[in-house]
């Protein structure tokens, strides 16, 4: 695996970051890197994400130097390692008015419809990380064959739950927001809920299928 570039973000954070493509290795490696980084001194914060760990520290107390030579090191060290062994269902009503992009996904992949659903409900995937809103999950494990380029121009509003590709990866969009991602279903799960304990429904190494339901 290549070495990782590991440099300041401003005074009190560094940056460990590996060259694409995103993997399942380099994520396990990641994840293990913060678990050590969770246990040195004057370490305020840690940030896992693809194929980058960012760790937040007390200017005042640590020395960044330091701090970046024990990062290499441990990186070093580091071992593929899951936060979690959870199994997750996903039930998806694909297509329609929940999926209006399914029928790009299937003309970019030269497949039919149906073949695309079955693909993209036939996989495994692993939660990689959690980023761009609270509780959405970026998943690693898309058939190669369903990697579809991103909207030219973005959503004004995607619907929670939306189920969308981006590019290689599959993820869920938890509330409504922006988003260029092509959507394929929809999901009445609810991926967010601030009460809840975790609030977010997936987490890191999460291990997710969707299942095929019929919708309105």
């Amino acid at each position: 695996m290549t070495e990782p570039r590991i440099y300041p973000l401003g005074d009190s954070a560094l940056v460990c970051e590996v060259p694409p493509p995103a993997t399942l290795a380099c994520q396990e490696r990641i994840w293990a890197l913060a678990q050590a980084a969770r246990e040195w001194a004057h370490v305020v914060e840690v940030v896992p994400g693809m194929n980058n760990l960012t760790i937040v520290f007390d200017p005042l107390c640590a020395d960044m130097d330091a701090l970046a030579r024990e990062m290499a090191q441990a990186w070093d060290r580091a071992i593929g390692a899951s936060p979690s062994t959870r199994q997750v269902e996903i039930p998806v009503c694909y297509g329609g008015e929940h999926g209006p992009d399914l029928q790009v996904v299937a003309d970019h992949a030269r497949l039919s419809v149906e073949e695309v659903v079955r693909r993209h409900a036939g996989a495994e995937y692993v939660v990689f990380f959690i980023g761009f809103q609270p509780g959405f999950a970026y998943l690693g494990g898309l058939d190669p064959t369903l990697h579809t380029p991103r909207r030219d121009a973005p959503r004004l509003e995607v619907p929670a739950g939306s189920v969308a590709i981006g590019g290689a990866q599959t993820g869920i969009y938890p509330a409504a927001s922006p988003g260029g991602w092509q959507l394929i279903g929809r999901t009445a799960s609810t991926l967010f809920d601030p009460a809840r304990n975790p609030p977010a429904l997936l987490q890191p190494g999460d291990r997710v299928r969707f299942t095929i339901v019929e919708g309105a």
